[in-house]
């Protein structure tokens, strides 16, 4: 889906989209500094790098929460909050993972799910639901998020079904195999590769609700919008129900954060009708 820049955009910042349930006026928290792996074999670099922080509202049941992986290629960037999300009757659960040159593919991964499965964990003891754990993340962000959804063998390690994600929403993500990882492995940057760290190779028609966002396909980095666009074809195909593509008209691949939050609210809000929570006693 094209959108229009003057319409959707106007639009998006004027009547913000809302999660299922907000009440404004509700109070929030942030626990940081969280270590979300463990055992033995952590490394230093896991224990510096493998935090994150919990922002989330109080005295609001069941709420959404969105675990968000930050961009930089895989090489760069800091878990943060994004001030879009900020108020919404949502949670966020901010991600750091290990960067490249210090590890290579799949430690990426491995930290996403790591994350993810985190907060599968432990969300319900800040308040929130387990049925209503969205993942999204821009640009690298984007990529992880994919891998983690479509690829189910990631969260399979921590004993958990990728299924049980209420949606994914990636911004502008590869979803060919990642620039950074095919330089790992000698491989040109516009070589286009698609294998088992690609997430056009697990498209199935079983995985979680899936909203791609893009920016314009002139002003994106080469080639972006035509992957994603390609990986909403491939998930029809397949007879996925629940992925949708929008394009973010005048956008490049660094502005289009902004505004895809808004439609990142709203899915969650028309996702969310659909899911079932025990009623309270």
């Amino acid at each position: 889906m094209r959108i229009s820049h003057l319409i959707a955009i106007a639009f998006i910042l004027n009547c913000p989209a809302h999660a299922q349930d907000i009440k404004p006026k509700a109070s929030y928290e942030t626990v940081t500094n969280i270590l979300y792996r463990e055992g033995a074999q952590l490394t230093d670099y896991m224990k510096e790098r493998c935090r994150l922080d919990v922002y989330h509202p109080k005295r609001i049941d069941h709420f959404p929460t969105v675990v968000w992986f930050h961009g930089g290629g895989l090489k760069a960037g800091n878990r943060k909050v994004p001030k879009a999300l900020l108020g919404k009757g949502i949670a966020v659960v901010a991600v750091n993972y290990r960067l490249h040159p210090k590890v290579k593919a799949p430690a990426y991964i491995e930290d996403a799910a790591a994350a993810v499965a985190w907060t599968f964990r432990n969300i319900e003891k800040y308040g929130g639901s387990s049925k209503r754990i969205y993942v999204s993340g821009h640009s690298a962000g984007g990529y992880l998020t994919s891998m983690v959804g479509l690829d189910k063998r990631w969260l399979a390690a921590h004993q958990i079904d990728a299924n049980a994600i209420a949606g994914l929403i990636p911004f502008s993500g590869h979803t060919i195999t990642h620039f950074t990882v095919r330089k790992e492995r000698g491989i040109d940057s516009k070589q286009p590769i698609i294998d088992a760290l690609a997430p056009l190779f697990h498209v199935r028609k079983d995985a979680p609700p899936l909203l791609l966002i893009t920016g314009d396909r002139e002003l994106e980095l080469l080639g972006r919008y035509e992957e994603n666009a390609y990986l909403w074809r491939m998930m029809q195909v397949v007879g996925h129900p629940d992925t949708k593509i929008m394009e973010l008209d005048g956008h490049n691949h660094g502005q289009i954060a902004d505004p895809a939050h808004g439609l990142l609210l709203r899915f969650i809000k028309r996702v969310g009708k659909s899911i079932n929570e025990p009623k309270p006693e």
